[in-house]
């Protein structure tokens, strides 16, 4: 039996496996419209789409996401990544290939998805961090950015889309 080396090939070509729901476009056309101004929103340029992608990649690996991290995964390897920086973002605090700005944004998905018995989940040491490295256009996108990943979590955890295929094809009918 011959076993495929694209973890998106292998994901999706197997036949049995379906999305819990259809496409929601079915039912609220307006998503399309709301998911493509989220995305051109946190596009704008003031961060860089790696760091996008990494915090994204993050926050499907936090919330157990499937399909946000093979999603995140994929469209990191198509823009060239190296495969030791995808890997490491589930370790990224001691991976040695992360820049500082990277760094922050990634602690700042954390703080955001993991609860804290303690205190403010965005503490005020955490926020300044982020201001030395970013703008307050940088920071409002990289709120933005953890926003819009988190629309789609509970989508991606009901409804379980297809991992591995492309946009428009991950939903069973």
């Amino acid at each position: 039996m011959s076993t495929s080396t694209s973890t998106s090939t292998s994901m999706s070509a197997r036949d049995d496996v379906r999305s819990r729901l259809p496409d929601p476009g079915r039912f609220f056309p307006q998503v399309a419209t709301l998911a493509g101004a989220m995305h051109e929103a946190v596009h704008n340029g003031s961060i860089p789409p790696t760091t996008i992608a990494i915090a994204q990649l993050r926050a499907g690996q936090l919330v157990g996401s499937t399909y946000h991290t093979v999603r995140q995964t994929g469209a990191l390897r198509d823009a060239g990544e190296a495969e030791e920086r995808i890997t490491a973002v589930a370790s990224w605090r001691d991976a040695p290939c992360f820049t500082d700005a990277e760094r922050v944004a990634l602690a700042l998905v954390e703080a955001v998805l993991t609860a804290n018995p303690h205190g403010e989940r965005v503490p005020d040491a955490l926020f300044a961090e982020a201001a030395a490295h970013y703008d307050e256009q940088a920071l409002w996108t990289l709120t933005l950015v953890i926003a819009q990943i988190c629309f789609f979590v509970p989508v991606a955890l009901i409804a379980k889309p297809i991992p591995g295929r492309p946009l428009g094809q991950h939903y069973s009918d």
